[in-house]
């Protein structure tokens, strides 16, 4: 049995009742439930009766009867609380993005490491329809070798004032979509890294203190490079994805349909397939596995610090205005 604690049971997206039914689902026991609004620990009792409920960390941590916590808070909490639950000796699962430093990505891994507990991050998306169908396809080798990747996401807009648009709090508009395009490309290109270019731009959008444009390049060991573009000052934007490889691209306008073109005897030819359906569920299949029967953990924690070092060496880029090699350990 491993029965399993939400920590922060917001409103918002219903993601810590989400992430209780997928620990449910995948054979855990969703036990307690923690957040500091009083209300929203009385709607984890409506969802799920018997739930034992508290307002604090610490009164939390000092029930035996919780195996794991799920970290579901803003981004500049993730580490602190993650490294209290570790020190507790509880198991930890975060939400993405891990936390907004490498700093604090080393703390809670050595903290996980020092109390013997599994740590990781709740990279969901890897189990995206779209990113499985482009996945599948690049290993099968109808693009041929890949070596340009484009990932964008965007607009024309002004960013709202919740908590993921303060910098302070969410470590920066690349730190929210840019934490998951960042996982598919490291997936999709599992090569050494060689160095980070980054473009931050602040023009418009005083309001908040996220930035309005972010954009990254990766430049990978075997000369293959990956562009990242997170913004709000986008008047026409981009595709979501433009894969070029040695024999033709991949193309994905928008979310459902998943475009190809290949080089068929010197002709090009296009076909376009309906992207695979998602299963975030996976993620805690794997955990569950990973806990009960020493299967191999689907996602790492230093896979995620990748990711925090590459977005923190890309704000270092754009401030210097040259490419920086992100701190791998």
């Amino acid at each position: 049995m491993v029965r399993a604690a939400v920590i922060g049971y917001g409103g918002a997206f219903n993601m810590g009742k989400a992430h209780a039914e997928w620990m449910n689902k995948a054979g855990m026991t969703t036990v307690a439930a923690c957040d500091v609004d009083p209300k929203r620990v009385a709607q984890a009792v409506d969802d799920f009766p018997g739930i034992r409920t508290y307002t604090s960390v610490d009164d939390l941590l000092k029930d035996p009867e919780v195996d794991l916590c799920v970290v579901i808070l803003p981004h500049n909490l993730h580490a602190s609380v993650a490294i209290q639950c570790a020190e507790a000796g509880k198991h930890v699962i975060v939400e993405k993005p891990m936390c907004i430093s490498v700093a604090e990505a080393d703390a809670m891994i050595a903290a996980a490491e020092k109390s013997g507990v599994m740590l990781s991050i709740f990279h969901n998306r890897r189990h995206d329809g779209d990113f499985l169908t482009i996945r599948d396809l690049i290993q099968k080798g109808t693009i041929g070798e890949v070596f340009h990747l484009e990932a964008c996401l965007g607009g024309y807009h002004q960013p709202g004032s919740w908590w993921r648009s303060s910098k302070e709090i969410s470590g920066g508009a690349m730190f929210d979509w840019g934490a998951h395009m960042i996982d598919w490309i490291l997936n999709l290109v599992p090569e050494e890294i060689v160095g980070v270019d980054g473009y931050y731009h602040k023009r418009r959008w005083v309001d908040v203190s996220n930035e309005d444009h972010t954009e990254l390049s990766i430049r990978f060991a075997s000369g293959a490079n990956a562009n990242v573009e997170i913004s709000s000052l986008a008047a026409h934007q981009k595709p979501r994805w433009r894969i070029l490889g040695s024999l033709g691209a991949i193309h994905m306008p928008s979310w459902d349909r998943v475009f190809v073109t290949v080089d068929h005897n010197g002709q090009l030819a296009n076909f376009d397939l309906k992207a695979q359906d998602s299963h975030w569920q996976g993620y805690y299949d794997n955990i569950f596995a990973h806990l009960t029967k020493g299967a191999d953990l689907d996602v790492k924690p230093e896979q995620a610090r990748r990711i925090i070092a590459i977005i923190e060496a890309a704000e270092q880029s754009s401030a210097q205005r040259h490419p920086v090699g992100p701190a791998y350990s």
